[in-house]
């Protein structure tokens, strides 16, 4: 990992960690979390404000790993949580579905995570007409496969975090072909995304690294009730990412007329 407790190491391969949110009703609202992310918490209630909570707890685990510091000395930037504040360096994405939170954490710009239950998306085949290439509509409505469609939404998802964009206008930016050989819009060397399955869900992480790196990370024992940041979490299980494709500058997609 790092090679200090405030040093960003931009060789180490990135890592996503996994979390499910308390059972309980009600979360404590913790003193360590920001003014920012009192404001924020505030506005919610029920399961958004569990999300939000536990995903700031997964946070700061997940900066921890990544600089050897103890957890309660880290926090995220203030407003979307991008990158550290504390220690600084490190690029972050988020990704919430289901009661199960993921934070992906790099020492390299360019990183975004998606993560779907795997038995999501019944009326698939809609989303693929409507928002996917020519080349990718043929491919996946011929093949009929709920698994392959899954995994090319997430893959575009991923995609456009780690890019800074969003849905609208641009999930073709990225092409999957039949063989998951990907082709993006960017020029810029070192783009490459992995997927795997872990309890039920696809997680895909796009990221941009100098070398070729296959990430790894897992899903930790989860919160307390009162979301202490001191009591040791190992994880529970590994991530295993099955999947690793290196994606290919395209000169020119070709688009969905109707997308």
């Amino acid at each position: 990992m790092a090679g200090t407790s405030s040093d960003c190491n931009p060789e180490t391969a990135p890592t996503v960690w996994l979390c499910r949110e308390p059972e309980a009703g009600v979360l404590s609202c913790p003193d360590w979390l920001t003014d920012y992310e009192l404001a924020t918490v505030a506005k919610f209630s029920g399961p958004r404000q569990r999300e939000y909570l536990s995903s700031r707890w997964l946070i700061r685990q997940a900066i921890g790993r990544g600089s050897q510091c103890p957890a309660g000395h880290c926090e995220p930037v203030s407003g979307r949580p991008v990158a550290s504040a504390r220690p600084e360096g490190w690029h972050l994405s988020l990704s919430h579905s289901g009661g199960l939170s993921g934070c992906a954490i790099s020492g390299q710009p360019g990183i975004g995570l998606d993560l779907e239950p795997l038995d999501r998306h019944p009326h698939w085949q809609k989303v693929v007409r409507r928002w996917f290439t020519p080349d990718e509509q043929a491919w996946l409505l011929a093949n009929n496969s709920h698994e392959d469609f899954l995994r090319v939404w997430t893959l575009k998802e991923a995609w456009l975090k780690a890019t800074g964009r969003g849905i609208a206008g641009n999930l073709q930016t990225l092409e999957v072909r039949s063989d998951f050989s990907l082709y993006g819009d960017r020029h810029d060397a070192g783009w490459q995304a992995a997927s795997g399955e872990l309890a039920g869900f696809l997680v895909t992480l796009v990221y941009r690294h100098d070398h070729l790196l296959l990430p790894s990370g897992g899903l930790l024992a989860g919160p307390t009730v009162d979301l202490d940041l001191d009591r040791p979490v190992p994880p529970d299980s590994p991530l295993a990412f099955s999947r690793h494709r290196s994606i290919t500058p395209a000169p020119e997609l070709k688009r969905n007329p109707y997308g």
